[in-house]
């Protein structure tokens, strides 16, 4: 991400790993920081929790926590009473994909870009990892850039919107070795879909198998307590 220094860049910050990279990634470029989360009613709400720590850590000077129940739509695991699969990572569309989720979440932070005068927006996607969620792939954001300069009125005038994907093809390794880089503490991010009642990752999940394997390719010590 380059051209930011002093810039207001709205941060899509879940408090999972990818957009923990992402915030310290804004930061580094000196990036004025202004995050969104979405409190989508997620099974995992824990990584709300997460998100105001990353924020905060990362000097944010907004962090604007956005409630939008999806469980009302359900249709994933995520949002609806159906089980997180336990039995490892596959290759088709997995029942963790909550629909339209990008699209919905990348509309709001639009507007929120508009609303603040802001033309930098950056998301956590990852093509290598989640090439199985449609709308993580390079298509989606260069689609939805184009879309942006159509649907606002910015757009209208001639205001180009950037939509940067910093982490698009970086494998889980080469972002938990991004985040050691920047110096951040990999422990503040959350990953896990389906935390125990203690509050753990439960080690079971994809997202806790992706992470649990990006660290031990990386060869760097994973701070995170699995079930």
């Amino acid at each position: 991400m380059h051209d930011l220094a002093g810039k207001t860049l709205i941060v899509l910050l879940s408090g999972g790993l990818d957009s923990m990279v992402c915030a310290g990634l804004a930061r580094e470029a000196g990036a004025r920081i202004v995050a969104l989360t979405i409190d989508y009613n997620q099974r995992h709400r824990v990584e709300l929790e997460s998100a105001a720590r990353i924020a905060n850590y990362v000097d944010a000077a907004e962090h604007i926590v956005l409630p939008l129940d999806l469980r009302r739509f359900g249709g994933s695991a995520l949002t609806a009473d159906i089980d997180v699969p336990k039995d490892g990572v596959g290759d088709d569309v997995p029942i963790t994909y909550v629909p339209a989720r990008n699209l919905i979440f990348l509309s709001l932070t639009l507007g929120l870009a508009e609303a603040r005068q802001a033309r930098d927006i950056v998301i956590g996607v990852n093509a290598l990892d989640y090439s199985g969620y449609p709308d993580c792939r390079p298509e989606f954001i260069q689609g939805f850039e184009k879309l942006a300069a159509l649907a606002t009125r910015d757009g209208d005038k001639g205001v180009d919107f950037r939509i940067h994907a910093p982490l698009q093809h970086m494998t889980k390794a080469d972002i938990a070795t991004e985040a050691v880089r920047l110096g951040m503490d990999t422990g503040m991010s959350w990953s896990c879909y389906d935390p125990t009642p203690e509050g753990l990752h439960c080690g079971a999940c994809d997202s806790c198998r992706l992470r649990s394997k990006g660290f031990a390719d990386a060869g760097i010590p994973d701070p995170t307590v699995y079930a």
